[in-house]
């Protein structure tokens, strides 16, 4: 007799404070037939702490894509899994993506078991928007491909969550300086839920020196929060104007329809914002 298939649990561990593990996450270690961690040796104490002595795993980058179908395979015949990486959120900045992919390919149960996230958590203290955020994870590590990732960014309105490493916060503080300017409002979150939490909202140039001027602000697992959700007046304006330029030039040969399309890609604005401008030099047109 056939038994059914198992399930995928994807569960959060504490980035810090080994409080913060919810009960509910702690039961279903205990009971699934295998763990997957990114890394045994750092979990291992986690489920030292919590009593937990189920067979543990290892799922990181290098070997994610040779086991998930073996994984996939084990669950369909019965067996139930759990995820968890070092600390937080599974997939956030972290393997999984490629098992979870392939378990929805495979129609298996995947069962989230909520809890800390470093980003969530940052955002939440920093005092920054948020309503509208956009989750970056790390930037790359050389500052010419930082640089360019930053500027492709700037066009989108929202608070960034950035995260970053010890070794190189000061040379991301600087990249992000360039782009957008020392007096633009940043957070500082290192060793959120630890000891040594530190909450800073300053401008960019006082984080810079903050950090330049106290080592230990140097060391640790940092989120940095960038607010770009206020657009200058003037250079909303410039951009208004020369995407209505480009609309009228478009719309004098294409369609509406490939006019729009055309401009979004050549601007970088969005089609909602796209549209009804072209919508409107269109109907004038006609008059």
């Amino acid at each position: 007799m056939n038994k059914s298939p198992g399930k995928i649990f994807i569960v959060a561990t504490p980035i810090g404070n080994m409080a913060d593990m919810s009960p509910r996450a702690v039961d279903v270690l205990k009971h699934v037939d295998k763990i997957f961690a990114e890394d045994t040796r750092h979990s291992g104490p986690l489920l030292k702490y919590f009593n937990i002595q189920t067979q543990c795993h290892a799922l990181h980058e290098h070997n994610e894509r040779q086991i998930s179908d073996k994984i996939c395979a084990d669950v369909l015949a019965g067996q139930s899994i759990a995820l968890i990486s070092d600390a937080g959120v599974p997939l956030i900045s972290d393997p999984g993506f490629l098992l979870i992919k392939k378990a929805h390919e495979s129609s298996l149960t995947i069962v989230p078991i909520p809890g800390p996230c470093a980003a969530i958590t940052a955002l939440s203290v920093s005092g920054l928007p948020s309503d509208q955020f956009y989750f970056v994870g790390f930037l790359p590590s050389k500052s010419s491909a930082r640089i360019k990732t930053l500027t492709k960014l700037k066009s989108i309105h929202a608070t960034f969550i950035f995260y970053e490493s010890p070794h190189r916060i000061l040379e991301s503080l600087h990249d992000m300086g360039d782009v957008y300017g020392l007096d633009c409002t940043v957070v500082l979150a290192r060793e959120l839920t630890k000891m040594f939490e530190t909450v800073k909202k300053t401008s960019l140039q006082d984080l810079l020196a903050f950090v330049s001027n106290d080592a230990n602000q140097r060391k640790g697992e940092m989120v940095v929060l960038l607010d770009n959700t206020n657009v200058d007046a003037a250079d909303a304006e410039q951009e208004n104007l020369e995407l209505e330029r480009t609309l009228q030039i478009l719309l004098d040969t294409l369609s509406l329809k490939q006019a729009v399309s055309l401009a979004v890609k050549l601007t970088g604005q969005k089609r909602n914002q796209v549209y009804p401008m072209a919508l409107a030099i269109s109907q004038n047109q006609e008059k």
